[in-house]
């Protein structure tokens, strides 16, 4: 890979004002595709899901589907869109293998929602209102797989192979206007936006928005300016960023990179480029076309969308409570700190600890085992919470059981880790691994004795009114029970039996 000199970020920043424009697109979770009936099922084998609509065969006529539609229009309503009375699709014209038809069945001129803005909240609870340009309704295109190369991109490929399986997907763009005044902190912005939009689609219901899974990406457009100057600079547009940190990093090493070559003299190219995970750089892609190179003209075989007054105030009845007001209500209701609730929305926990509180949970104690246990077992496996196979209904029993002495905070970790290995529910791994509290006064009041006799000068101790040495003794029984004894009614014991005022 090419190395690329760098301005560093405070540099830039002391010279150059970042300018940014973010373009997200989201695959809406339809049952089929937006202007045919074939299927938007995953992970089916190549090209079983096609037809002669979505290949682009001579003759095939489109249909919109009316779900994507309504998508739309509450993606629109939630991010404080005017929905516009009537609009229409247009046809973007441009030639690539995964794009069968040659165009890509868009809007242009016409969007369905346009005129909005979404609130964003930062690390330090600093409010940063972005403004909303459109939300527009389009079609996704196909997947290339290039095959032979070193880089997994065309070039050095030996052939390529496409899966028209994802063409004509729906698909929701949203484009913000020019994102200006947030100086050095526009990386955190960028990455604030997209995260609250993701957590804004899924509270809609109308797309998973999972990154990892090209459910949702962004689009990261940037351009510098010196200080004081109005006009914007000339952007780069980096392409297809699939993650929240990405989404930082991509910004901030454009920011960088830009300041470098403006700095040495030269001139931005506007281009698409390509970010790079492993490490956080970006590299051209192609030269970036204007709207006038696709050629946009109205599809002439759809018919425009207008959408009836009184549907769209019923949609906007029916909206669920925005995330930001969400997150407040329950950091209220939870007695959490701000640094806390945004852990638990980094690890993508606010809706199994609320789902958990309501089976019955504490909500102090859903916390604690999805933020604690089980948010470590995603790390180490490098899954999502959602992913673990653990249900809501089965950590409440699990923090029903420790409330109700069965299990202590050991056994019941033990507990969740049988569950997580597929060995059944909380009370089917406690049975199998025999993991339940021993209550029963006999075999404790045994098991104190012999500790008792086995460590003789600890008892002298704890007689002479070191209570605290009890601890050691506490120690040895659960040891000896495997951690299954109730620790406060061995130390009881311990204290009643050496005579001791606890």
């Amino acid at each position: 890979m090419t190395v690329i000199d760098l301005e560093s970020y405070e540099d830039a920043l002391a010279t150059y004002d970042p300018v940014m424009g973010l373009e997200v697109h989201v695959e809406l979770g339809t049952k089929t595709k937006m202007f045919c009936g074939c299927s938007t099922e995953l992970k089916q084998d190549a090209n079983s899901q096609t037809c002669p609509v979505c290949l682009g065969l001579p003759g095939a006529l489109p249909v919109v589907n009316e779900i994507g539609v309504e998508s739309a229009i509450k993606i629109g309503l939630a991010l404080n869109c005017e929905i516009a009375e009537w609009c229409r699709f247009a046809r973007k014209n441009y030639f690539y293998p995964d794009m069968p038809k040659n165009f890509q069945t868009s809007q242009y001129d016409e969007p369905i929602a346009f005129d909005g803005y979404l609130d964003v909240q930062l690390e330090d609870g600093e409010i940063f209102r972005v403004q909303i340009e459109r939300a527009h309704m389009e079609e996704d295109t196909g997947k290339s797989t290039h095959v032979g190369g070193a880089t997994g991109r065309i070039h050095g490929a030996s052939h390529s192979l496409l899966d028209y399986n994802r063409a004509g997907i729906p698909l929701i763009e949203i484009v913000t206007k020019p994102i200006e005044g947030a100086g050095a902190r526009a990386p955190e912005v960028a990455k604030a936006y997209v995260a609250e939009l993701r957590e804004l689609i899924k509270a809609l219901g109308v797309s998973e928005a999972r990154m990892e899974m090209g459910q949702m990406r962004c689009d990261v457009n940037l351009s510098l300016r010196p200080h004081g100057r109005e006009a914007f600079g000339t952007r780069s547009e980096t392409k297809n960023v699939n993650s929240l940190r990405s989404v930082e990093r991509a910004a901030r090493f454009e920011i960088q990179r830009h300041a470098a070559v403006l700095n040495s003299g030269g001139t931005i190219v506007q281009e698409t480029r390509h970010f790079h995970e492993e490490d956080g750089s970006t590299t051209a892609g192609r030269i970036k076309d204007n709207a006038e190179d696709y050629r946009y003209f109205p599809e002439p075989d759809l018919v425009p969308v207008a959408p009836a007054r009184d549907w769209v105030e019923e949609l906007r009845k029916g909206l669920p409570e925005l995330p930001r007001l969400r997150r407040a209500r329950l950091k209220e209701e939870w007695g959490v700190s701000e640094h806390d609730m945004q852990s638990i929305l980094n690890a993508g926990a606010v809706d199994l600890i609320v789902a958990t509180t309501e089976v019955g949970a504490p909500a102090d104690q859903a916390r604690k085992w999805w933020m604690g246990e089980l948010a470590r077992n995603a790390n180490e496996t490098g899954r999502a919470l959602d992913e673990l196979g653990v249900t809501p209904a089965q950590v409440a029993r699990v923090a029903e059981l420790v409330a109700s002495g069965d299990l202590n905070d050991k056994l019941a970790r033990q507990v969740l880790e049988g569950v997580l290995a597929g060995e059944g529910d909380p009370d089917t791994v406690v049975e199998k691994r025999g993991l339940k509290v021993v209550s029963d006064e006999g075999a404790l009041s045994t098991a104190v004795d012999e500790a008792i006799a086995g460590n003789a000068a600890i008892a002298d101790k704890i007689r002479g009114g070191k209570v605290a040495a009890a601890g050691a003794l506490v120690g040895a029984v659960m040891k000896a029970t495997r951690g299954q004894a109730d620790a406060g009614r061995v130390r009881e014991l311990i204290l009643e039996k050496l005579g001791v005022e606890g």
